[in-house]
């Protein structure tokens, strides 16, 4: 007789958070967490492939010293972020990390600016593995940050409707963070990478071929 009392309760706690909306919350705020990690994998994988390409340009360019070291401290500060899964609900760490990724994107960017001036490092073949390294990581990021968008967009809208909102705030799921209109242009494109192809191989010092980006 118990545990038939029990079953009965079981089902009907289960109906009445499914009615108020608690499953759906749970469901969407587990997708906004998978997409962020997704975003965090992206981002590390481009953070992984910079030291082999300054590296590489240094080689060809170490009088461009000044957007080398651009690119390495922009590194080095997105990589002192502490990427929780918490941040998304923290606005200040959010706008911290957006803010460092952007400065990483442009100093990516004006290093490639840079590099058309050196034939001889366009043509180099560990420079171009790294170009598409680069480039296929960068499309990554792109449709990383779209379904994260998408998610929290989702979820945020959940959160904040009634009756579901009233369930929100009894199991504290809160809005989440979501990355900046004005800044989704700038952040979203990737750096330039295609370049002429059409200068012949020049000889060069060797230099290590990096190992393909894992996640």
């Amino acid at each position: 007789m118990r545990k038939w009392m029990l079953g009965v309760i079981v089902v009907l706690v289960g109906s009445s958070l499914s009615g108020c909306g608690y499953n759906n919350l749970q469901r969407e705020d587990e997708s906004v967490k998978a997409a962020w990690s997704e975003v965090v994998n992206n981002y590390q994988r481009r953070a992984d492939l910079i030291p082999n390409l300054v590296a590489t340009v240094k080689g060809f360019a170490a009088q461009e010293e000044r957007v080398l070291v651009e690119v390495t401290e922009a590194r080095a500060k997105v990589g002192s972020i502490q990427l929780t899964p918490e941040l998304i609900n923290d606005p200040g760490a959010f706008a911290k990390f957006q803010a460092a990724q952007g400065e990483l994107t442009g100093a990516l960017s004006r290093l490639m600016v840079t590099v058309e001036k050196y034939p001889e490092l366009k043509s180099n073949e560990n420079f171009r593995d790294l170009q598409v390294q680069l480039e296929g990581t960068e499309n990554r990021i792109a449709v990383a940050r779209k379904r994260y968008i998408d998610a929290v967009q989702s979820y945020n809208v959940t959160v904040r409707q009634f009756p579901t909102n009233l369930t929100a705030k009894m199991f504290d799921f809160e809005v989440k963070q979501n990355f900046s209109v004005e800044n989704e242009k700038a952040i979203s494109t990737a750096p330039a990478v295609t370049f002429d192809t059409s200068t012949p191989n020049a000889t060069a010092a060797p230099v290590e071929k990096p190992a393909p980006a894992t996640n």
